[in-house]
């Protein structure tokens, strides 16, 4: 792209980012105004404001940039593996005893360290 060109699509850019903001605002405003109307109504309309303000915010060079980032992190948590069923019962039950364990010592630790303390003391 010359100068030029990214120039104006930075000014462009801008006013996108504008009517965005312009359609929360109206989304907000609107939803306030009308909270009288059946909830359905309104939800409904807020839904469509916003798919407007994400399909207007994803033609600006940010929110490229965005979606691409969204697709690379979707193709990279494929490639994540899961852990199983049982590994995770297994680990979670190792991190329950372990918690208990570590809470026994601390309680133990604080009620020694309060005896001492109040015969010190008293």
């Amino acid at each position: 792209m010359t100068p030029k060109a990214e120039a104006q699509s930075s000014r462009f850019d801008l006013i996108k980012w504008l009517v965005v903001v312009a359609l929360v605002v109206v989304g907000v405003v609107g939803n306030h105004y009308f909270s009288a109307s059946p909830i359905l109504y309104r939800v409904l309309a807020l839904l469509a404001i916003a798919a407007v303000a994400a399909y207007v915010g994803l033609q600006t060079a940010k929110g490229k940039s965005f979606f691409a980032l969204a697709k690379e992190a979707r193709t990279e948590i494929r490639k994540v593996v899961w852990p199983t069923r049982q590994e995770t019962t297994q680990t979670t039950l190792i991190v329950v005893a372990v918690v208990l364990v570590m809470a026994l010592l601390l309680w133990g630790l604080d009620s020694l360290l309060g005896w001492l303390v109040s015969l010190i003391v008293g």
